[in-house]
């Protein structure tokens, strides 16, 4: 089914029509429009004898035989010649006018006459880039493989379009922009050689443009190592090609993380051709952004992308054809916003989704621009339009500093488990690359992190489903989709284990399974509860640290053995050993009792009739960090069926047990009914020496009622807009005095409301690794390790099917110390899944501390998320990375070998938002040469071993030994 049918039908059920008149009345039904006069002003500018003049198109039809004809303006003779029999259309031309204003034209032929008042407007002399290109929908409305062979041919098409039109007028010859690459990754993965080459050899004739985003992607899913390598094999084929990519298209998605600018600045982009959906569930997003183009600056404020949202996001061609009609009525657009540039540009991507190259794109420039100087039309690649038009304006286009926060990673919530499946895969990718540096470079092998990496960014790209999922959940059409999409996730997550282990395996050598290595991947020391399993444990319940002295240890009631491994050097490791003695006994224990855990650390109760989390106190003080006043607490489930948030309904009666009684574990099992579940079950979990508690919620889910009426309807029917529908949360609500909320997104940290631009999404809001509540004095971080999303203050996340009204979104999120994990929903009505059902957990951890420290949130989430990793003994490569870093604020996000395989690859993050000079060591004083690089991996600035990192700055850094 053509996109264009879905976005129709959805349209009518929404009144659409009536929401955007803008958009739409510029394709009106046929059958609704007046009689056209015979004569048509036509915004352009021709040249007649040396002078401009603006034509008006007539259409006359005369029956009969040859007759003079006289055509006067204002009642002057503009125009005479002889017509036969038969309909004419020709233009005549007058002076042009510098305001609109009605003339009056009238012509006379065979005794007939008419005579029409026409209004012109002055034709504005603005050069319009057109932009060809083909949405890539990975799905939607075909099957999977079926969209890749398409894409794969329209390559292929496109250059055949450009050599067939090389010779065309200047602007005329046909341009195919790759919107996203990876059509081009199978195109040159599967091509013969002499294909590949006729793509690079089109890329540098200008033929093909390369726009650097691998797949449009839900950005607001990304982890930060994710987020730049979206934009790795960019740099990837520009370098193959010979070309550097400075552009970037996105098309569909509304809103976009704020760390996407330091992720496009680190693969060189400049450019950013945003084009969202233009009408449906996009909140204010093309009210505030549509031709209003501005400099995005990162988090940094070191870097700015030079963004633009065009008429009608991507979409234009679906509802419009490029003719003098459209000529018109683009102009009288760019004068209704009061658009004051004289470079303009738009995006044409065909007829529908996917859609195949359109020759007459070449045809329209080519024929008005033989006859029109002005407007002018260029066919042309993304660089170059944006280029043209920085040259121009680039000094006086206004800047914004923030997030533009997006509005479709909602529909990750409709696979939960798979989406926690590929976040873990993400964190793991980024660590085993790490290890590798660290234990075995030789384990790693970039091919196979780029593939496993490939998998991760297309589960995070944005089609997840066909366009019926909803409504005919049950088709094969649809299931087979979700199989492959599925599939991106359960590969990710296999790749990314298999590669881990590698490591390892490469690393380690000793059989004896009474030593045990304890590796730190982070560039900070840790001191945390390691798990060894009770095959590989058995009958060793005492261990030694690599001194000799004994460490607290605890056989859990799985089989397990826990056991404390303290200060374990950043980005290094350290050696234990079991044996059959008894455990060691610790100097300070967890206790759990009546629902208390405290290790005189912190401090949680757990209510003995709801199961919730309703005190939360550091051992330091008394103060109780939860707020239980308006019966809520902690941890709370809740379930919404439909949007009234009155009828929201919690679990039922609880079973709490003991799980681990202690010293060094303590586990509390609460299990109860849930609406929506066939059963819930949460753990609050707390170790000996830990300042944080760990939560572990199993959500075992109930299927939702399907469609009684299968494939009736499609997406616009009620079933699929508002029926069956329900959402799952727990509940976060603090008690800290005038708290403010920080929400850590990839490669940045914002403030809901202060951070936000306009336009960006606040019913909901993505979350990377930790959300943090507090002020001056005190407050408490939420690591969030499985689910994405965020509702600010108050169940706010009540948008059912197509939504196009851009007011009925929330406008404000007030100040506020409370939040909910918005774990599962269906909200949607197309693309996404109609239900999910079966068991998925969602894990937190809750760490009080003293005033807001972003850094010491960031350690403690990613520790969380990259926890310290146990092995066998080995020996460590005489070739691995040595590295140290003195400034704990500044994070080594990932360490890699270079893809030429002589340097290593460090990507340094200043977490605590000021500005710091790092010194950079090697262990053992080994000389090192530092240079500043990006994704390119080349040295691009000498630094030696001292590096200034400014806060919220990505630096990554080429290190040669």
């Amino acid at each position: 089914m053509e996109r264009r049918k879905v976005i129709k039908g959805i349209a009518a059920s929404a009144g659409i029509i009536c929401a955007q008149p803008r958009i739409f009345t510029l394709a009106q039904d046929p059958a609704t429009k007046e009689k056209p006069s015979f004569a048509l002003p036509i915004r352009g500018l021709a040249k007649q004898s040396g002078r401009l003049v603006q034509p008006i198109q007539l259409t006359i039809e005369h029956a009969g035989p040859d007759a003079p004809l006289v055509v006067r303006a204002e009642h002057q003779q503009i125009e005479s010649r002889v017509l036969s029999a038969g309909t004419h259309t020709f233009n005549v031309y007058v002076d042009p006018v510098e305001t609109g204003r009605q003339v009056l034209i009238e012509y006379q032929v065979a005794g007939k006459s008419e005579s029409a008042e026409v209004r012109i407007e002055p034709v504005r002399k603005v050069q319009i880039f057109i932009l060809p290109h083909s949405h890539h929908d990975l799905g939607y409305t075909d099957l999977q493989g079926n969209v890749e062979e398409k894409q794969i041919a329209n390559i292929s098409r496109g250059i055949e379009l450009a050599r067939n039109t090389a010779n065309y007028p200047p602007g005329a010859g046909f341009v195919w922009n790759l919107e996203v690459l990876w059509g081009a990754d199978q195109f040159m993965r599967t091509k013969t050689e002499p294909e590949r080459e006729e793509l690079i050899s089109a890329v540098k004739k200008g033929w093909i443009g390369l726009n650097g985003m691998y797949a449009n992607e839900l950005t607001g899913l990304c982890r930060p190592e994710e987020l730049l390598q979206l934009f790795r094999y960019g740099t990837e084929l520009g370098n193959l090609c010979g070309i550097p990519v400075n552009s970037a298209m996105i098309s569909d998605v509304p809103g976009y993380t704020w760390g996407t600018v330091t992720a496009m600045a680190q693969a060189g982009i400049r450019y950013f051709s945003a084009a969202p959906n233009f009408f449906d569930r996009i909140g204010t997003f093309m009210v505030e952004w549509q031709d209003k183009p501005f400099w995005w600056v990162s988090p940094s404020g070191k870097e700015r992308v030079l963004v633009w949202v065009p008429w009608t996001g991507y979409a234009m061609s679906h509802i419009m054809k490029l003719d003098t009609e459209w000529v018109n009525k683009y102009q009288a657009r760019l004068d209704e916003v009061g658009f004051p540039y004289q470079i303009s540009y738009i995006r044409w991507s065909g007829h529908g989704d996917n859609a195949v190259p359109d020759p007459d794109i070449s045809e329209f420039v080519k024929n008005w621009n033989e006859e029109y100087e002005w407007p002018r039309f260029t066919i042309s690649t993304t660089s170059n339009a944006f280029a043209a038009f920085e040259t121009q304006y680039g000094h006086q286009i206004p800047e914004f500093k923030g997030d533009l926060t997006p509005y479709w990673e909602d529909g990750a919530g409709s696979s939960a488990l798979e989406t926690r499946m590929s976040r873990g895969a993400a964190e793991r990718l980024a660590q085993a690359a790490t290890l590798s540096t660290m234990l075995a470079p030789q384990a790693y092998k970039s091919s196979d992190f780029d593939a496993a990496w490939r998998n991760v960014l297309l589960y995070s790209e944005h089609t997840w489903g066909a366009w019926n999922s909803v409504s005919d959940s049950e088709n094969p059409f649809v299931t087979q989709q979700w199989q492959v999409k599925r599939q991106f996730a359960v590969d990710a997550e296999n790749e990314s284990k298999r590669l881990f282990d590698a490591v390892l395996g490469a690393y380690a050598s000793e059989s004896d399974r009474s030593s045990v290595a304890v590796h730190n991947t982070c560039s900070w020391p840790r001191t945390e509860v390691i798990v060894i399993s009770k095959e590989r444990s058995l009958g060793k319940d005492h261990v030694k640290n690599e001194l000799g002295a004994s460490v607290p240890s605890q056989r859990l009631s799985t089989g397990e053995l826990a056991f404390l491994a303290e200060r374990v050097p950043a980005l290094g490791s350290a050696s234990f050993h079991l044996s059959a003695a008894a455990p060691h006994v610790l100097a300070k224990r967890v206790t759990v009792a009546d629902g208390v855990l405290d290790n005189g650390v912190v401090r949680a109760k757990v209510d003995s009739k709801s199961g919730n989390i309703v005190e939360l106190m550091s051992g330091a003080s008394t103060r109780n960090l939860v707020n239980t006043s308006r019966d809520e607490a902690v941890n709370q489930y809740l379930y919404l069926e439909g949007k009234d948030t009155s009828k929201v309904s919690t679990s039922g009666p609880v079973r709490i047990a003991i799980e681990e009684p202690g010293p060094l574990v303590a586990t509390i099992r609460i299990e109860s009914s849930a609406p929506g579940c066939v059963s819930l079950v949460r753990r609050v979990r707390l170790k000996a020496y830990a300042d944080w508690i760990e939560i572990s919620n199993t959500v075992n889910k109930n299927r939702v009622p399907l469609n009684p009426h299968p494939g009736e309807g499609g997406p616009a029917a009620d079933f699929a807009q508002h029926e069956s529908k329900e959402s799952v949360q727990f509940a976060f609500p603090f008690a800290v005095d005038n708290g403010q909320i920080h929400i850590d997104v990839p490669l940045a940290v914002m403030r809901p409301e202060n951070d936000q631009l306009p336009g960006s999404c606040k019913n909901w809001l993505p979350v990377g690794r930790w959300v943090d509540v507090a002020n001056a004095e005190y407050g408490v971080t939420c690591a969030t390790l499985d689910a994405p999303l965020v509702e600010i203050g108050s169940l706010s996340a009540t948008m059912l099917g197509s939504q196009t009204h851009p007011e009925i979104w929330r406008k404000h999120i007030e100040p506020t110390q409370k939040f909910y994990s918005w774990v599962m929903n269906n909200h949607w009505g197309t693309n996404y899944r109609a239900y999910q059902d079966g068991p998925v957990e969602f894990r937190y951890a809750l760490r009080p501390h003293t005033g807001y420290d972003p850094a010491a949130a960031s350690r403690f989430a990613t520790g969380m998320s990259q926890p310290l990793v146990s092995s066998a003994h080995g020996q460590q490569s005489p070739m691995a990375l040595k590295l140290r870093v003195d400034q704990k604020d500044v994070l080594v996000q990932e360490c890699k070998r270079s893809a030429d395989g002589s340097a290593w690859i460090v990507r340094l993050f200043g977490a605590s938002g000021d500005n710091r000079r790092v010194i950079l060591t090697w262990a053992d004083n080994t000389p090192i040469k530092v240079w500043r690089s990006d994704l390119r991996e080349q040295p691009l600035e000498s630094l030696g071993k001292q590096v200034d990192v400014s806060a919220w700055e990505l630096v990554t850094l080429r290190i040669e030994v």
